[in-house]
């Protein structure tokens, strides 16, 4: 993150919200990130050392470093050798949209296995005592998608509720977001409750809508979720999206009080300028915020996908990105 994104972080609030962007036209650069930033569908942790551990799609789950969130450096990936039921999902075969956390003193990682534009998927699960690359135990598969399916098995997001409730949201294009609750003590669905709970769709169009990740802040859960068409270099119009609740498992509205499961989101970043589809975004809260970590294309460098972080604001009760 560069110094001038970093001292926004003292400005008065009223001074901080005059800053904010009010048309899509002037939203914020990413910050500064250096060293090797090619990248798609990152997610990021901060180990308790003060070392950042990126995952991102390709291969067996790429992998790179930081120690200050700028210079960022290519490591090994994830897996050494690739889990044997990959190749019944992808006969790449290669892991897609990795999501780590760390809970209960182990480092997991949920991720997806499946071939682009088929929901033949799956969301797998791993987990680590250090979360560094090579590291890594398979645990198999935590659900599936077929082409009978109505959805698709891949995006993964785990997110642990203050009572203790673990869920994972998952989805992209057919009929959208789902959310199933998982077992803390296996990582894997709660057998008590087998429902398939949906939480955003775009019943008409296009049914572009993916990687959802939620956050709960100030009482409210906040669905983060990618829209329209993604890895199409300058040419794709990704863009990210959000919309709250008061529930877990939903319903999720935007600002103007449209319903997810009907087309609705309100922008968090959109193209503009160089920065062109800017999405698969991750949550993270690191010691200076909240922080939107995504890829986008690089209008300047043939559309090649690039690390992009931004600090969010929440100050009038919905993330906007600085």
């Amino acid at each position: 993150m560069s110094r001038t994104r970093t001292a926004l972080l003292t400005l008065p609030a009223a001074l901080l919200l005059a800053l904010i962007p009010s048309s899509a036209s002037a939203y914020p650069n990413p910050g500064t990130v250096t060293g090797s930033t090619v990248v798609h569908d990152p997610t990021m942790i901060r180990t308790p050392s003060g070392q950042y551990l990126l995952y991102a799609t390709g291969g067996g789950m790429a992998s790179k470093t930081s120690g200050n969130r700028i210079a960022f450096s290519a490591g090994a990936d994830a897996f050494s050798s690739r889990p044997g039921w990959w190749s019944t999902y992808s006969s790449v075969p290669e892991a897609w949209a990795p999501d780590i956390s760390y809970q209960g003193g182990k480092y997991l990682m949920y991720y997806s296995v499946s071939k682009f534009g088929s929901n033949t998927s799956a969301i797998g699960l791993a987990g680590s005592s250090t979360g560094l690359p090579g590291s890594w135990t398979d645990y198999g598969t935590v659900y599936t998608s077929s082409s009978s399916s109505d959805y698709n098995a891949i995006d993964p997001n785990l997110f642990v509720d203050s009572d203790g409730k673990w869920w994972l949201s998952f989805g992209s294009w057919w009929t959208g977001i789902k959310m199933i609750q998982i077992n803390p003590s296996t990582g894997k669905q709660l057998s008590s409750n087998t429902t398939r709970y949906s939480l955003a769709s775009r019943p008409t169009g296009t049914k572009a809508v993916e990687a959802p990740y939620i956050v709960k802040r100030n009482g409210y859960y906040y669905l983060f979720a990618s829209y329209d068409t993604c890895c199409a270099g300058t040419s794709s119009t990704y863009k990210v999206k959000v919309g709250r609740a008061t529930s877990v498992t939903g319903p999720y509205y935007d600002k103007n009080g449209v319903s997810m499961m009907n087309n609705g989101g309100t922008p968090v970043l959109e193209s503009h300028g160089r920065y062109i589809g800017p999405g698969g975004q991750s949550i993270m809260n690191d010691v200076d915020g909240d922080l939107i970590v995504y890829h986008y294309y690089d209008g300047q460098d043939n559309g090649t996908p690039k690390l992009g972080i931004n600090l969010l604001n929440w100050s009038s009760g919905w993330p906007v990105a600085y």
